[in-house]
C-alpha cells in the first residue's frame, strides 16, 4: 500500500510537469503569434490603420451656408429656403451600395428615377465620403422608419437641410431662374472649397446672375464619430456666412397678373419704371415650375416640355426676337421730324400703297384704299404705312439705323437681366457680313414699319418705350433694387448717353401723336383706353408672320392657321404727364396688336396705377 502510494505520487509530478511543458509551449506559441500580429499592425500597417482610425474617430465636415433670400419691390419673398430632410447614402460606409438600396426600397418608396439619378451621381467625380443624395423631402413617417432601422444600414445617413422653394413656381420662373445640382462639368468649373457640403447652384436666371453672393461662404466643424460614423462631439466649429439678400424691382402682383393675363397664349410682357429703369415685371409665357429643379425634375415631363412646339424653357422676355412691326413707328417719325427729313405738317396724300422709282414692286398698307391727305400725327394716330415707306425712302438707313441705337435696339443695356438676345438693327455692313448682299432701297422701305430685317425682344422695346417716355434720358435697365451687400448697388447711373434731339419740342410732339393711337377719332387702340381715369400714351403692331390675304381694313381673309397669324403687340406708358410705368406686351400669332395686346396693356396699367386708389376705397 505504501509504494503504491509512493508510487502514485511520482506518476502525478511526472503528469503535471508534463501538462506544464505543454501548456508552456501552448502560452508561448501564442505569445509569438500575438506578438507577430501587434508588430504587423502597430509596425507594418501602422499607417494605413492611422488614416482609418482617424477617419473613423475625426472628421473635418463642411457646414453649408444660408442661401440668401429673393424679395420683390415691396418685401414679398420670391424665392425662400424650405427644411427638409435628405436620405443620402456614404459609399465609403458601406461594403455594398446597391444592397443598401434595396434594403432601403423595403423600407421606404424609392422610385427608379429616384435610384438612376443616384447611380450617375454615384459615377461622377466627388469628393471622398461626401453624401450622394437618394430621395429628398422625406415625410415624417420615413424619417421614423429611417431611424429605427438605421443600427441595420450602414452608409446611409438623414441629414436636416434647407433646399430652395419658389413660392410663386412659373409665374417667376423666367426671371428669378432656378437652382440644381452641381453637375460633373460645374464641379470642374467651380472652386470646390467654397461650394463644400453644398449641392445646389444657381442655374438660370437672377439665381445664376447674382450666384456669387447669394451663395455665402460654407463653414466647418471638427468632431469625434463612432465607427458607424455617428457624430459623437463637436471639437471645433466655425459657422457659415449667409450669402446676401436682394431686394428686387421686380412688383409681384403686377408680374403674377400679366403672367394671368398671358395664360394660354404665347408670349411676354415686360414693364419698367422709367425714371430709374427699374424692371417692374418680367414674363414669358408659357412656363414651367422651378421647384422641380430642385426636387428632381421628372424625365417624363422634362422631355415633354423640352420637345413641346410651345417652347416653355424659352424666356421670350429676353430671348425672344421679334420684328417690331408698327411699335417702331414714333422712333422712325422721331428721326424723321428732327433730322429735318420733314415736318409736322407735311403731307402726303395716301392711296393704299407706295413703290419706288424704277421698281415693279407694290408696298401696300394695311388699309387697302388708302386714308387720304395726312400728315405725321395721323400717321402715328392711324399707323399709316405708306406714310413710313415714303419716309424711310427719303431718310435711307442711316439715321435709322443711328436713331435706333440711340434708344438700345441692337444692344444689350441691362444691367442684371440673364443671357439676353441683342436683337438686330441692321446696316449696310451687317447684311454683307451675314448674307453676302448690298443693302437695297427696299429693305430701308421694309424697316420703316418694322419689318424685314430689323428683330427686337420684348426686352428692348420696353427700354425703349421707357427711355422714350423721359425725353429720352436713359437710366440703368436693371432687376436689382437693394441689397444687404452694398457693393452689389454700385451700378452706372445710366446705361448709354441720352437721346439727342436737335429740337426738344419734338419730344412732346411725338407723344401727343402717341396719346393719339388712344384718343384720336382714328386712333388704332382707342378701345383701349375708354373709363381709364388716366391718360396714357401707346403704340399699336402687328407683326406679319407670313402674306395672307386680308379685306380692305387689314383683317385676314377666311380662316389662317394659328402659326401663321400675326404676332400682337403694344408699347405704352402712363400716366401721359408723369410716367410711372413704361410697359411692352407681346402675343405670338395673336392677331391684332391693337385688339389683343392693348387690352392687356391696359390691365395692367390699371394693376400698377390704380392698386392704392382701390384700397384707399
Amino acid at each position: 500500500m505504501q509504494s503504491n502510494s509512493l508510487d502514485n505520487k511520482e506518476f502525478e509530478r511526472r503528469l503535471f510537469r508534463r501538462r506544464m511543458t505543454v501548456a508552456f509551449f501552448v502560452v508561448a506559441l501564442m505569445l509569438i503569434v500575438l506578438v507577430c500580429r501587434l508588430f504587423f499592425l502597430q509596425i507594418v500597417q501602422h499607417e494605413q490603420h492611422q488614416l482609418l482610425s482617424d477617419q473613423n474617430r475625426l472628421e473635418v465636415l463642411p457646414i453649408p451656408p444660408i442661401r440668401g433670400l429673393i424679395y420683390d419691390r415691396n418685401g414679398e419673398l420670391l424665392a425662400g429656403n424650405l427644411p427638409s430632410h435628405t436620405l443620402s447614402i456614404v459609399a465609403e460606409r458601406t461594403q455594398d451600395v446597391d444592397a443598401l438600396i434595396v434594403a432601403i426600397a423595403k423600407l421606404i418608396e424609392l422610385s427608379d428615377e429616384q435610384v438612376s439619378r443616384f447611380n450617375k451621381r454615384l459615377g461622377q467625380y466627388r469628393r471622398p465620403y461626401e453624401p450622394i443624395a437618394l430621395k429628398i423631402k422625406l415625410s415624417e413617417r420615413e424619417i421614423a422608419i429611417l431611424a429605427a432601422n438605421r443600427f441595420f444600414l450602414d452608409g446611409s445617413l438623414v441629414e436636416a437641410e434647407l433646399i430652395r422653394q419658389y413660392p410663386f413656381g412659373e409665374a417667376f420662373a423666367h426671371v428669378l431662374g432656378y437652382v440644381g445640382r452641381i453637375n460633373q462639368a460645374e464641379m470642374a468649373d467651380i472652386d470646390a472649397r467654397a461650394y463644400a457640403g453644398i449641392r445646389y447652384i444657381g442655374k438660370q436666371g437672377i439665381e445664376l446672375q447674382y450666384e456669387q453672393e447669394l451663395l455665402g461662404k460654407a463653414g466647418y466643424q471638427r468632431v469625434e464619430t463612432n465607427a458607424r460614423g455617428r457624430i459623437l462631439k463637436v471639437q471645433e466649429k466655425h459657422p457659415p456666412t449667409p450669402g446676401a439678400n436682394i431686394h428686387l424691382q421686380l412688383d409681384r402682383a403686377l408680374q403674377q397678373k400679366a403672367y394671368d393675363l398671358l395664360a394660354g397664349k404665347r408670349g411676354a410682357v415686360v414693364a419698367m419704371e422709367p425714371k430709374t429703369g427699374g424692371i417692374l415685371a418680367l414674363v414669358s409665357q408659357p412656363s414651367f415650375d422651378p421647384n422641380l429643379y430642385v426636387t428632381g425634375f421628372p424625365s417624363v415631363l422634362y422631355n415633354e416640355l423640352r420637345d413641346s412646339p410651345a417652347k416653355p424653357f424659352l424666356n421670350r422676355a429676353t430671348r425672344g426676337q421679334y420684328p417690331a412691326a408698327s411699335t417702331i413707328k414714333p422712333f422712325i417719325g422721331l428721326a424723321g421730324v428732327d433730322g429735318g427729313y420733314v415736318n409736322w405738317t407735311y403731307t402726303i396724300n395716301d392711296n393704299g400703297w407706295f413703290q419706288l422709282p424704277n421698281d415693279d414692286r407694290i408696298y401696300r398698307d394695311w388699309k387697302r384704299g388708302g386714308h387720304g391727305i395726312v400728315n405725321m400725327t395721323d400717321a402715328i394716330e392711324e399707323s399709316i404705312d405708306t406714310y413710313f415707306y415714303e419716309l424711310a425712302y427719303k431718310m435711307t438707313l442711316e439715321p435709322i439705323h443711328n436713331m435706333l441705337d440711340a434708344f438700345g435696339f441692337g444692344n444689350n443695356t441691362t444691367w442684371d437681366v440673364y443671357n439676353p438676345a441683342s436683337g438686330i438693327n441692321p446696316s449696310r455692313q451687317w447684311k454683307r457680313d451675314r448674307h453676302g448682299f448690298s443693302w437695297y432701297a427696299g429693305d430701308t422701305v421694309n424697316l420703316g414699319i418694322g419689318q424685314g430685317y430689323m428683330l427686337a425682344t420684348p426686352t428692348q422695346l420696353a427700354i425703349a418705350t421707357a427711355v422714350f417716355a423721359n425725353d429720352g434720358r436713359w437710366a440703368t435697365p436693371r432687376l436689382i433694387l437693394h441689397s444687404n451687400m452694398p457693393s452689389l448697388l454700385d451700378i452706372p447711373a445710366q446705361a448709354q448717353a441720352d437721346v439727342a434731339l436737335k429740337d426738344t419740342a419734338n419730344w412732346g410732339k411725338m407723344q401727343h401723336a402717341m396719346t393719339e393711337v388712344l384718343y384720336g377719332a382714328k386712333g388704332t387702340a382707342r378701345r383701349a383706353a375708354e373709363g381709364a381715369p388716366y391718360r396714357f400714351a401707346g403704340k399699336s403692331g402687328t407683326a406679319q408672320v407670313a402674306e395672307i390675304k386680308r379685306d380692305e381694313n387689314g383683317d385676314a381673309l377666311g380662316d389662317v392657321p394659328d402659326h401663321l397669324k400675326d404676332h400682337a403687340m403694344f408699347i405704352a406708358y402712363a400716366p401721359y404727364d408723369d410716367p410711372q410705368i413704361a410697359l411692352v406686351v407681346v402675343v405670338e400669332h395673336g392677331g391684332g396688336g391693337s385688339s389683343v395686346a392693348a387690352p392687356i396693356a391696359r390691365e395692367l396699367l390699371d394693376e400698377y396705377l390704380l392698386r392704392e386708389t382701390a384700397i384707399a376705397q
